[in-house]
């Protein structure tokens, strides 16, 4: 049962490192980031603030999961 869990949170971990890479990836920088890849003045009227501020929050979420994956893998790895 150990192992499945170990396993099933190394799983978790790749899933949730790989969405919060992509999603800082998607982030603008000096630039319009999300905003200019859908056409920049059409990405305006779709509301582009709107789409930087969803990224964000799912960034986040994929930050914290990972945060949190990593903790219980220190956990789960101290016993082995």
């Amino acid at each position: 049962m150990r192992d499945l869990v170990l396993y099933v949170t190394i799983v978790v971990n790749v899933i949730s490192l790989f969405g919060m890479v992509a999603g800082i990836l998607m982030h603008s920088g000096r630039g319009g980031g999300l905003s200019d890849m859908f056409g920049g003045g059409g990405g305006a009227a779709l509301g582009s603030t709107s789409a930087e501020r969803n990224l964000t929050r799912i960034t986040t979420v994929f930050v914290l999961i990972w945060i949190f994956t990593v903790v219980a893998l220190g956990f789960l790895l101290v016993r082995n």
